[in-house]
């Protein structure tokens, strides 16, 4: 019997720190940087830095519903980021790396709501992630795919998506993949 697979993209800053995120979960088969939601067509990093295209930084997820739920997957996202911060992530300001879930059909919009007003109970300040329909996806340049695990010793993966990822661990061990370093 074939795998059955569904695809999510989301946006919550600096794709690097979802990406790494993502692809320690059980269930999760592929994890691409990209962009999404902008007006400019085949856009490059450097034009999406400039908070002028639209686009959102994100990553579209690739995984497995019978070990791993939309719904799960949007838990994790609405825990890894803070979604209370308009167009910001720490030190990341602009437009690029807004919250936001791009929908892939009228399920996944239904259960971003839902998930959306379940997360709020999470946070003491209002949710601003965005959810809209995926109108187009571009997958950002190679230098950016498996940054985490390519350069862990870099300044930014050691002070921003270290601590991430370490904290994500901590609350979600029985959704790590065997080989995910602890």
């Amino acid at each position: 019997m074939a795998e059955q697979t569904e695809v999510a993209t989301l946006g919550g800053g600096c794709f690097w720190c979802l990406e790494a995120i993502y692809q320690e979960i059980k269930g999760v088969k592929q994890v691409v940087s990209g962009y999404a939601g902008g007006s400019v067509p085949n856009p490059t990093y450097r034009q999406v830095c400039t908070g002028t295209t639209g686009h959102a930084e994100v990553v579209q997820v690739t995984f497995d519903p019978s070990i791993i739920s939309y719904s799960e997957l949007l838990e994790v996202f609405f825990r890894i980021h803070d979604p209370t911060t308009l167009n910001r992530q720490g030190a990341d300001v602009g437009p690029q790396y807004r919250s936001v879930i791009f929908y892939h059909n009228e399920t996944q919009r239904e259960i971003a709501e839902e998930m959306k007003q379940k997360a709020q109970e999470w946070w003491p300040d209002p949710i601003v992630t965005e959810i809209a329909p995926l109108t187009a996806f571009y997958e950002a340049e190679a230098y950016h795919q498996n940054y985490f695990r390519d350069n862990p010793n870099q300044g930014y993966c050691r002070v921003v998506i270290d601590p991430k990822v370490r904290k994500f661990r901590a609350m979600y061990r029985e959704k790590l993949k065997e080989n995910a370093a602890g």
